[in-house]
């Protein structure tokens, strides 16, 4: 009986399984041969060739939209050109205009699909991006997917185009759109840090110099010289825009501009220019341009510079707020979570340390940039797809984490004030200010006493009568030694 009942459930379900719809198809071919493409795919057959050639990282295009958008922005410009130069037609322009400003305005972005590592120097990328915005501007214009009679990936998305000169434009693009966005915040943070040194403006403070005792300042100082020190590589950020605004278009394969119509890439520069805002320009020399890295290796070192200051940055905090009983603990910061799972009472400096691992994978992605930058071979870097990949990711990682740092870090950290005066009154290190009146070997001996004897400095001074009252108020007095105004 069982038995039978499991017969009828079978057939049941494979009769079921019959009546569903099947998958609807649509036949492409390339150079490989034919091969069906879900109908319903705005992709095209050599996309679907990549997805089953690059199953790597599981991160596709998509995953950066501004990645997307610049690609979109990129193939704009290129037909916008080409009908300039009388080579598209003016109503394929419109529909491909109106592919481009649907990705741009961020449609269809689940159909770029290709996996950012890949071999072919960023081939599948370009194509996934042509197959696309030439089966969006077929549908908005009427037509069936795949009907590339009317416009084609190769002829009319591809036009005057190669993946050496359309692929590292559009990562330049990419960079420059998010740059905006990473600039955006990294000035919060430093704007966070100065307000940070208002709030302590006049809080005296013992400054150290290879974590010993130095000479006064204040802890406002401290502050808005972090601040000041992120304003620098904030700057160098934006002064690094300039080596992404010069690109290749129109070099096609290796820069001699082949299947490019004259006159093609002065005004793709053009329209890129107009489209972003940014000071795009055509490169003087399309070869060199095509072969040379630096505008990478130059904007992801600046990224590097900018990770090194704040993990310094991170650290001081942490050294500064260490403690509560045994550290410097000059400092608190916010309480975010508890810090072990067996001590008690326990709070880790949770923000700084996770800044830290940011940073360190910044500094790491600069060197896969330096590696690839420099192994490519005569007119082509075959590696700009792992470059693309660092860079974006370091760009993505601090965009991400700066908000975070200073929402739950820098606005909540508080000073500890009976710390630093308790600091300031146990320290030898304002004798320096003496050198000018006693002399080095003389301040030398007082210091050296009062390490020995535990007194303070101010106390063996006055003990020895090396200097009245008038004297010490005006050279030893704490605030004044700082030189904060």
């Amino acid at each position: 009986m069982k038995k039978s009942l499991a017969v009828t459930m079978l057939l049941i379900v494979l009769l079921f399984i019959q009546q569903l719809p099947a998958q609807q198809t649509r036949t492409e071919k390339d150079l490989l041969g034919e091969k069906q493409i879900d109908a319903n795919a705005y992709y095209g057959v050599q996309t679907a060739r990549a997805l089953e050639n690059f199953t790597i990282s599981g991160v596709p295009t998509s995953f950066y939209p501004d990645y997307v958008k610049a690609f979109a922005i990129v193939k704009l410009a290129a037909a916008r050109a080409n009908t300039e130069v009388g080579r598209m037609k003016p109503e394929k322009l419109a529909a491909i205009e109106k592919a481009c400003q649907a990705v741009m305005d961020g449609k269809y972005h689940d159909q770029f699909l290709v996996d950012m590592y890949q071999g072919g120097a960023g081939t599948s990328a370009n194509m996934n991006v042509n197959e696309v915005l030439a089966n969006i501007a077929l549908e908005l214009s009427g037509k069936q997917k795949g009907d590339y009679h009317s416009i084609e990936p190769h002829d009319d998305l591809n036009m005057g185009q190669s993946t050496n000169d359309a692929y590292p434009t559009a990562i330049k693009v990419a960079l420059l759109l998010h740059n905006d966005k990473l600039t955006k915040e990294a000035d919060a943070l430093a704007k966070a840090f100065h307000k940070k040194g208002d709030e302590f403006k006049g809080m005296v403070k013992m400054g150290r110099t290879e974590g010993q005792d130095a000479v006064p300042m204040t802890l406002g100082q401290e502050f808005h010289a972090f601040g000041n020190q992120l304003d620098a590589e904030i700057a160098t950020l934006r002064k690094t825009e300039m080596y992404l605004c010069e690109q290749n278009m129109g070099a096609t394969a290796i820069g001699t501009g082949i299947t490019a119509t004259p006159g093609y890439a002065d005004k793709c520069a053009a329209e890129l220019a107009k489209i972003t805002g940014k000071p795009i320009v055509k490169s003087a020399d399309l070869i060199a341009a095509t072969s040379s890295q630096q505008a990478f290796v130059i904007y992801s070192s600046a990224l590097k510079s900018f990770a090194i200051t704040l993990s310094k940055i991170s650290s001081d905090l942490i050294f500064l707020a260490s403690g509560p009983r045994t550290g410097i603990f000059e400092i608190n910061l916010p309480a975010l979570q508890p810090g072990s799972s067996i001590m008690p009472g326990k709070v880790n400096p949770v923000m700084p340390e996770v800044m830290n691992e940011i940073c360190f994978k910044v500094i790491g992605n600069d060197v896969t940039v330096s590696m690839a930058a420099h192994s490519g071979l005569l007119q082509l870097n075959a590696y700009e797809p792992v470059e693309a990949i660092a860079i974006m990711e370091s760009q993505g990682l601090l965009f991400k984490i700066l908000p975070l740092f200073r929402k739950n870090c820098i606005d909540g950290i508080t000073a500890n004030k009976n710390i630093l005066d308790k600091y300031i009154t146990q320290s030898v290190g304002i004798v320096t200010a003496l050198n000018p009146v006693l002399g080095y070997d003389k301040t030398t001996e007082l210091a050296k006493e009062a390490l020995q004897s535990g007194k303070g400095i101010l106390e063996l001074i006055r003990e020895k009568k090396l200097l009245t009252e008038d004297q010490i108020k005006k050279l030893l007095d704490p605030a004044a030694l700082t030189g904060e105004k």
